[in-house]
């Protein structure tokens, strides 16, 4: 298994510098590919910021990338619920540090977006 950086998912999904793009791809016709949950974070954020991609074509990529047979992610459980939230309005980041909480007894937040986002099954708290 390969873990990768963001700057390979990044080529994969964009195609933006050819070269890069078919060897990042060729990687994962060849190997069983492990994503770390940070990676898919920077990765949404240079996305988002730098091409600018929409949350719902960023979201498609995602789901579209997660379901390639030779790929392991890390806390899968995590980011499926950090991209139903994603997906439902919250903002990737927050919704990633939310759902990789889970075991704590609340999420403490200035944010009061974030915690109306959130909705009521959520334990986030105000300060």
């Amino acid at each position: 298994m390969i873990a990768i950086d963001t700057s390979v998912l990044v080529r994969l999904l964009t195609g933006d510098d050819p070269g890069q793009t078919e060897r990042a791809a060729d990687l994962f016709r060849r190997e069983h590919i492990l994503i770390a949950k940070t990676v898919l974070l920077e990765t949404e954020w240079v996305l988002r910021y730098s091409y600018p991609l929409s949350p719902p074509v960023i979201l498609a990529a995602f789901r579209k990338l997660l379901g390639l047979p030779r790929i392991t992610l890390e806390d899968a459980a995590v980011v499926t619920e950090a991209l139903a939230r994603y997906e439902a309005g919250m903002d990737f980041a927050d919704a990633l540090h939310l759902a990789s909480g889970h075991t704590a007894e609340a999420f403490a937040t200035f944010d009061t977006r974030l915690k109306k986002r959130a909705g009521t099954q959520a334990k986030v708290m105000l300060l």
